[in-house]
Formats: C-alpha cells, sequence, structure tokens
C-alpha cells in the first residue's frame, strides 16, 4: 500500500509541476499580448484621422486589454 501511495505522490507531485508551467506559461503569453495591445493603442493615439474605423479599433482593443488583465489577474492568484 505505502507503494500505491508513494507513486499517487509522485503523480501529484507531476501534475503540480504542469500546471505551475502551464501558469507560468500563460502568464507570459497574456503580458505579452498585453504588451502588443498597448502599442496597438499608442499607436491609435497618435495617429492623426480619427474615424469610425479608428474608434471601433480603439475600443476592441480597450476590451482585449482589460480582458487579458483580468485573465492574468486571475492566473495571479493561483500561485
Amino acid at each position: 500500500m505505502a507503494l500505491h501511495e508513494t507513486s499517487m505522490e509522485k503523480n501529484k507531485d507531476a501534475s503540480a509541476g504542469i500546471d505551475a508551467a502551464l501558469i507560468a506559461e500563460g502568464t507570459v503569453q497574456l503580458q505579452n499580448e498585453i504588451k502588443v495591445l498597448e502599442a496597438w493603442l499608442a499607436e491609435l493615439e497618435t495617429a492623426e484621422s480619427i474615424d469610425q474605423e479608428s474608434n471601433a479599433a480603439r475600443q476592441s482593443y480597450t476590451d482585449m486589454l482589460t480582458s487579458r488583465r483580468e485573465m492574468l489577474d486571475s492566473l495571479s492568484k493561483l500561485c
């Protein structure tokens, strides 16, 4: 029985390691996406033309940025 428990503990440790790795990978991915979205928004802010298309893009990027920040916050709470 002790051998079985040790095997289960190893599986649990491996799962925790995978989860931590996935969380770390997801965190990096979200941070990169946030940087890209912030850069796109900065470009829109400096653009000379402010038309309906620019406003739609700005709103879309802002929504995406908010979503990515919320996901990043949720991931950070898992650690």
